[in-house]
């Protein structure tokens, strides 16, 4: 593909990723458990006439539980890209979150209009080039940096190896257009991942969470956190909050949905952090389940890139109030006012009661 993106763009993306969700159905089951493995315990004869979906997130005010969360590459989906994402998400009171590896810059984006926005970062082994692109961030006006933490390695993504994934020609990584890192280069398997294998630092551990918090007075949400032990140690690595993500089930197979390891983790954050969930929300009433087991918010990623391939700002516009409509019916269905009354006495699942084995 050569020259700009054609109008048939967000049509070939949202049909080319339909078809790879139904292929991959391993990546599916792990990402989405099944809708049944949460079931509701709704409470009746209560005043439903007002519900409050408003919450507070690192102290900035929002107008529902439900953010967006770093999705890269979004002008594949649609010309405006992540332009038209920012305006979305100011547009309903929530906030956006921005990849690193973004089709438009921290200050393009910025550039649209006001919004709360936090950062996500990869590291790099040039920590010359984080430094820049964290500062840069803090100067856009970026309120938190979501610190990507489960991709030393990129995962073993077979559709990507299979169509030799790069980046179009028309396209670049916005936010390394001037330090020569803007550009995938062709590979004979997925461009990407070459890019992953020569940029992205190995080396990462807790003691780099600690350095970033040298460099910023930003907020740092530890994103891909899925066990409690990791969760402890991001607390003691002086994490302001974490992300339970598996990112979208493309890294490790057979690790478990975000939905179930969510638990886990809240318990193990003691309140001393917000948890928050990344992946596999499609309803409103998954944002409900989220929040009955603990999380603070949620991040929604594919629906939004569905929705903008679809139809632009427009389209993720029309998402974000379809789940906040269908979250906020769940709430009044289920005897819930405001979000503090979401409770876990509010749903069972599937681990409440786990089934006897079968006899031989």
């Amino acid at each position: 593909m050569r020259g700009s993106p054609s109008k048939s763009c967000p049509r070939w993306y949202s049909t080319t990723m339909h078809r790879v969700q139904k292929t991959s159905g391993l990546c599916m089951r792990i990402e989405m458990p099944s809708r049944e493995s949460c079931k509701f315990r709704p409470r009746i004869l209560i005043d439903v006439s007002k519900i409050d979906m408003a919450t507070t997130i690192l102290g900035f005010k929002i107008s529902m539980p439900i953010m967006i969360a770093p999705t890269a590459m979004q002008k594949m989906a649609h010309p405006e890209g992540e332009y038209a994402t920012a305006r979305a998400a100011s547009a309903a009171g929530t906030i956006m979150t921005l990849s690193s590896w973004a089709t438009s810059s921290v200050e393009e984006v910025a550039s649209t209009g006001p919004g709360i926005r936090f950062f996500q970062l990869y590291v790099y082994r040039d920590r010359n080039v984080v430094a820049q692109l964290v500062r840069r961030a803090e100067r856009a006006g970026f309120k938190a940096i979501a610190l990507t933490v489960d991709t030393p390695r990129l995962g073993r993504r077979e559709a990507d190896i299979k169509n030799r994934f790069t980046l179009p020609p028309f396209l670049t990584l916005k936010n390394f257009e001037g330090l020569d890192l803007g550009k995938m280069d062709e590979a004979n398997d997925s461009g990407l991942a070459s890019y992953v294998a020569g940029q992205i630092d190995r080396t990462l551990s807790w003691k780099d969470v600690k350095w970033l918090q040298t460099i910023t007075k930003l907020p740092i949400l530890v994103k891909g956190v899925l066990t409690a032990e990791d969760a402890r140690l991001s607390i003691q690595a002086g994490a302001a909050g974490i992300i339970v993500s598996n990112h979208g089930a493309r890294q490790l197979d057979y690790v478990p949905a975000t939905i179930m390891a969510l638990e886990e983790v809240v318990k193990a954050a003691q309140g001393r952090v917000p948890v928050f969930l990344d992946g596999g929300v499609r309803r409103g009433t998954d944002v409900f389940k989220a929040l009955a087991l603990g999380a603070s918010g949620i991040f929604i990623g594919r629906p939004v890139l569905y929705s903008l391939a679809a139809e632009g700002e427009a389209g993720v516009r029309k998402v974000l109030q379809m789940l906040r409509d269908e979250f906020e019916l769940t709430m009044a269905l289920s005897g819930c006012r405001s979000l503090s009354e979401i409770t876990r006495n509010h749903i069972v699942a599937d681990w409440d009661h786990p089934q006897p084995l079968a006899r031989l």
